[in-house]
């Protein structure tokens, strides 16, 4: 899988050429363990209208600083939408972050902040596309994250299967579903509906701009093969940091300087090897620990260090360090360096102690990045899909998130 490197540190989405898509920025370096989720765990929220999201994050200045966040409507492109924020705000955004505390018998000190929302301050009136945005006290932004808001008015239901494609047969994904209206009326639905698809609430990769295949009445059928395939890739690698000083089937051997520092096995390179099943948590991070009772707050964090030999297919383009604990983002910080006298490519990461999962890409001198070249594309895979309807009237001044779908690659079929 190749991805343009340009677009990569920005979070683009598709639109990334229009000038007015709200972006997600990238995290800076003292703002570190960015948790966003709804209901579940899972850390990409996507709730019902009226359902709450919560933010957490820590500040590694630990100076108690403060942090303002605002809230901005976007439709189906990720533009800001036309709707005034009294239209989709009920009371006021621009607020100060109120709930936060410095961490406890810690070796790192952090000032940890909590925000959900609703709150007494804000609440969401209409379903569709949001950007959460922190600011500090300067009015400069710290980093943004997406989030949908859906109302329950159309069913989903989705398959994942093999794609007939002979050259892609072992190596990709087809995700297949319907449309039903549930509560509303769809006039000229081939207009007014659009999708957006994700693998593993990664944007990136969406895919946008699918319109039905066929209608079956009210319903609407997608039943493609290439326009909603997407490449399998591998299970995600992990390793778990949860107790500070006892190795792990990931850590080789744990040593304590300034702040402890986990030391990972070499990695090796699947690409070439037969799939092997081992669960995931889909590219995502859990924060805890076994030293505390509150891992927001008592969780330390160490530098954990990550290998990978050193090959031809690597070239002399960068190798990065992929995951959500930084929300995909490619940047020096997790970017490994050739080491001459082990012959591997290196890397430490500053991270508070938890579950994470992650992955080894590659940005070519090109612009372009492989996704799998070091993992390996398998049809296998266990991959989570999301399927976003959105729907906008004649008249209608935003794009309003109607329904989703979901669907795991576990029940692939062909």
């Amino acid at each position: 899988m190749r991805l343009k490197l340009k677009q990569i540190p920005f979070f683009f989405a598709v639109m990334g050429a229009l000038a007015q898509v709200q972006t997600e920025v990238p995290d800076p370096p003292h703002i570190k363990s960015v948790v966003f989720k709804g209901p579940t765990e899972d850390q990409f929220p996507i709730v019902q209208l009226g359902e709450p999201v919560t933010l957490e994050f820590d500040d590694l200045s630990a100076s108690e600083q403060d942090y303002y966040y605002k809230l901005v409507h976007c439709d189906y492109d990720w533009q800001p939408s036309a709707l005034l924020k009294s239209q989709y705000l009920s009371g006021m955004d621009n607020q100060r972050i109120i709930d936060y505390g410095n961490s406890y018998t810690t070796l790192q000190p952090y000032s940890n902040y909590r925000l959900s929302i609703p709150n007494a301050q804000v609440g969401l009136r209409v379903s569709g596309n949001y950007v959460l945005e922190v600011y500090n006290a300067y009015g400069e932004i710290q980093f943004s994250r997406r989030f949908v808001v859906y109302q329950d008015l159309v069913q989903v239901p989705a398959v994942v299967r093999r794609s007939r494609d002979l050259e892609y047969l072992t190596e990709k994904q087809s995700v297949q579903f319907s449309i039903i209206p549930n509560g509303i009326q769809l006039i000229n639905p081939k207009k007014e509906v659009k999708v957006a698809i994700l693998q593993n609430y990664h944007w990136p990769t969406a895919r946008y701009n699918v319109p039905p295949q066929f209608t079956i009445g009210q319903e609407l059928v997608y039943k493609y093969d290439a326009q909603t395939a997407f490449f399998g890739g591998n299970e995600y690698l992990n390793f778990d940091s949860s107790d500070l000083r006892a190795p792990t089937a990931a850590i080789s051997r744990i040593s304590i300087e300034d702040l402890y520092h986990h030391y990972l096995f070499p990695d090796l390179y699947r690409n070439d090897r037969a799939y092997t099943y081992f669960p995931d948590i889909d590219g995502d991070f859990r924060i805890r620990t076994l030293q505390g009772r509150d891992p927001s707050r008592e969780a330390e964090y160490t530098w954990v260090h990550f290998t990978l030999p050193y090959t031809a297919l690597l070239g002399l383009d960068g190798v990065y360090i992929y995951g959500k604990f930084n929300n995909y983002a490619l940047e020096e910080e997790n970017r490994m360096t050739y080491n001459e006298e082990t012959g591997n490519m290196e890397a430490a990461l500053l991270l508070k102690q938890g579950f994470y999962n992650y992955k080894y890409v590659i940005g070519r001198e090109d612009g372009t990045v492989e996704l799998n070249a070091v993992g390996g594309n398998f049809h296998f895979t266990e991959n989570q899909y999301l399927i976003l309807v959105y729907y906008r009237n004649f008249g209608d001044l935003y794009d309003s998130l109607i329904g989703i779908g979901t669907a795991n690659s576990r029940t692939i079929s062909n």
